[in-house]
């Protein structure tokens, strides 16, 4: 079983590439909304939750966990690999090394929350894959609650995307970053304010070709023939969780409350 972790609803996105990579494989999905937003919880708090979750995780015999969350990558991927060298661990990022790759203009927006923008490791990436590029910043926290709400098309989204990504284009960023797991669900929304062919980039694929790749490296994948299925964890309302999983990427399943020892 492979566990897949984000504080809310955003690291479905990352489930949704996984399970289109490798549908054999067997998942469970916590959402921490107890506790969300990570954005206003310390790094110490932050890292908690996360240990705390990889233990749940271990208790379910999962083989794999992936941290569907750059606020919960940053600052506690590290903690959780330490503590737990028996379980593969995935991280997320932004997808900066792609898009300076992609850039023609040598300039990338970069759509994310403020703590994942503001954090020592995002600089240190920014220098590490694009040295050469100008890279934009355009903080959207209220995509994330916009997203936890369910609200990912129509007008009322649309008007809340627009501003930001105008903004990059006009001062000449000619490919954007999805920098958290929330954003893709607002991606029709970012392609009625911006050209069909300019790049728009999310963490998920990636991700999931990493999984892949680590866990078939240490012969744990799944058979092909294999029946994937997918358990829905949270330690807030499960029936929101259930509801989101539903519409956003179609999962038909109830979820369960994560156990009081780990909350």
């Amino acid at each position: 079983m492979v566990g897949v972790y984000d504080s809310g609803v955003g690291g479905l996105s990352v489930l949704r590439a996984i399970r289109e990579l490798a549908p054999a494989e067997p998942l469970i999905y916590v959402a921490d909304t107890a506790y969300a937003p990570y954005g206003e919880r310390s790094p110490a708090e932050v890292v908690g939750r996360a240990l705390a979750v990889a233990e749940y995780f271990v208790s379910r015999a999962a083989k794999a966990m992936v941290i569907a969350c750059n606020t919960a990558t940053t600052a506690a991927v590290a903690e959780v690999r330490a503590r737990h060298p028996e379980l593969v661990v995935v991280g997320t990022e932004p997808a900066v090394k792609p898009a300076a790759r992609l850039t023609r203009s040598g300039v990338i927006g970069v759509l994310a929350t403020t703590g994942t923008l503001a954090s020592p490791r995002f600089a240190e990436l920014a220098q590490r894959e694009a040295p050469q590029a100008r890279i934009l910043l355009a903080p959207c926290p209220q995509w994330v609650r916009m997203v936890e709400r369910g609200e990912v098309g129509g007008a009322a989204a649309i008007e809340q995307v627009r501003a930001p990504v105008h903004g990059l284009l006009e001062q000449g960023a000619d490919v954007l970053v999805l920098g958290c797991t929330h954003f893709p669900f607002l991606m029709d929304a970012i392609r009625q304010c911006a050209d069909d062919r300019l790049p728009v980039l999310e963490t998920g694929p990636a991700v999931a070709r990493q999984l892949q790749r680590q866990l078939q490296a240490r012969g744990l994948a799944a058979a092909p023939d294999g029946a994937g299925h997918c358990e829905l964890i949270a330690s807030g309302d499960p029936a929101s969780l259930a509801d989101l999983a539903c519409r956003l990427v179609g999962v038909n399943a109830p979820a369960m409350p994560l156990p009081a020892a780990y909350c």
